[in-house]
């Protein structure tokens, strides 16, 4: 009879002929205590049997194809999901980190429960005047200290984490998505020591100025970090500025800024990191507003960088002084191959103008007009950047969808699109096919000689 006892006093599974190995494998309960199969059973058969027993949907591929490794990550990201802090006792995490350490290399985390409120009426009740009259606190809304896990995942590789709560319903309140001072340096703390991280993703999570700055801080000189992803979030200038001066020191190869309040001076900031790195290939700052005075010095960037290969500037409110200059990196950066500039203006030059009508002062936008002859003209940034790619052979998207450019421009603009797409394939296609040496052509054919 096979039981978890019998297993964990006497282990000598590893010690049978594969066959007899094969049928206990197959007759093992899934039910079986962790700390029994953790580290005694390797067998895949047996954690696939473990996992689809446990959940619908189970796509091992995400996991490098192994089955205990989606175990013990979707296992360990359920317990932290369900998490109550001052409810839920904190060796539910710490008992699993043994059993699981070896196994897990990423965890995507997309709740955290916050502390459970005690009933208001309970609360009065239990409070007494003295007490009520001299005030109290708020309740602590911190979440699950980070730093007690994170460290101690020797292989973790990727860490994706959302702080809010799911499927809240009627008790929705706006605290219940709050990440706090304490999360945050929990978190700085936790990144710090985990030398092993790649890919760090802190997404709708209302991250402002002031924490982004504390976990930038402690990420500079990180020894392996590659992609960072802060998107849908509250940085503005302050952030943008920190983040400058992290892509110099690390080595980030993808940065995601999309959806945050970021504005002129910050994109001035992060172009200015821009003009001097040379390992940053992937750039996202979709749904911010730097506008032309940011789009115009990440274009000046652009002229000395030799490495960035994707840029979004997807509604930015840029315009033609940008796509101005934007023709220039196109007809000279031979390293860009994806851009997105939807969304934006490029297709005007807007001119905001103050009117006086009666007592109301009215902030108008118009086309801008040629004082030549007193007509208004519609200044197509389309047509520069045309001019720039038929001087370019190596971009391959480009997204100018509600970009306010002209029918003729876009059209021309996909037809070099197009023609480089075919070039960058028949480019691969010659890589994959090795051309035969002299040397080849000589032993098949010796008679030539």
């Amino acid at each position: 009879m096979i039981t978890g006892q019998n297993k964990k006093e006497n282990p000598i599974l590893n010690s049978l002929i594969p066959e007899h190995q094969k049928k206990v494998l197959e007759k093992l309960s899934t039910s079986l205590p962790l700390t029994v199969t953790a580290n005694l059973v390797n067998d895949e058969g047996y954690w696939k049997r473990c996992c689809t027993g446990r959940w619908t949907v189970c796509d091992v591929s995400r996991y490098g194809g192994s089955w205990k490794r989606l175990f013990f990550e979707r296992h360990l990201e359920n317990i932290l999901k369900f998490y109550i802090p001052d409810t839920t006792s904190p060796n539910e995490v710490l008992d699993i980190i043994p059993l699981c350490k070896e196994y897990v290399r990423k965890l995507e985390i997309d709740q955290f429960l916050p502390p459970v409120k005690l009933d208001q009426k309970k609360e009065e009740e239990d409070v007494s005047d003295t007490e009520s009259d001299a005030g109290m606190d708020e309740p602590s809304m911190d979440h699950f200290d980070l730093s007690m896990l994170v460290p101690a995942l020797c292989h973790l590789e990727e860490l994706h984490l959302s702080y809010g709560v799911k499927d809240c319903g009627m008790n929705f309140e706006w605290n219940l998505f709050e990440f706090t001072f304490r999360d945050c340096w929990s978190l700085a703390t936790a990144l710090k020591k985990c030398p092993t991280l790649k890919v760090f993703k802190l997404t709708r999570s209302k991250v402002d100025d002031e924490k982004a700055r504390i976990l930038i801080r402690h990420l500079l000189d990180h020894p392996s970090l590659t992609e960072l992803n802060l998107s849908h979030n509250l940085l503005a200038d302050r952030a943008a500025r920190a983040v400058g001066k992290l892509i110099n020191r690390s080595q980030l190869v993808s940065l995601n800024l999309c959806d945050n309040r970021i504005r002129a001076q910050g994109g001035q900031a992060i172009a200015h990191a821009l003009s001097k790195n040379a390992v940053l290939k992937s750039l996202n700052l979709r749904l911010n507003c730097i506008e032309d005075e940011g789009g115009q010095a990440i274009c000046h960037a652009l002229l000395v960088n030799i490495t960035l290969t994707a840029l979004h500037l997807g509604s930015n409110e840029v315009s033609e002084p940008t796509a101005t200059l934007f023709s220039q990196v196109l007809a000279q950066n031979t390293a860009l191959t994806h851009i997105n500039l939807s969304c934006n203006h490029i297709g005007l030059v807007v001119v905001v103008v103050d009117v006086l009508f009666g007592p109301t002062l009215l902030h108008l936008t118009i086309w801008k007009q040629d004082l030549r002859n007193g007509e208004q003209i519609k200044k197509d940034g389309g047509k520069q950047l045309l001019e720039g790619m038929t001087d370019n052979k190596t971009v391959v998207e480009f997204d100018l969808r509600l970009a306010e450019v002209g029918q003729e421009s876009e059209y021309l603009i996909n037809q070099a699109i197009k023609t480089n797409q075919e070039l960058a394939r028949l480019k691969s296609l010659q890589r994959q096919t090795p051309t035969p040496g002299p040397s080849n052509a000589e032993e098949k054919h010796p008679e030539l000689d």
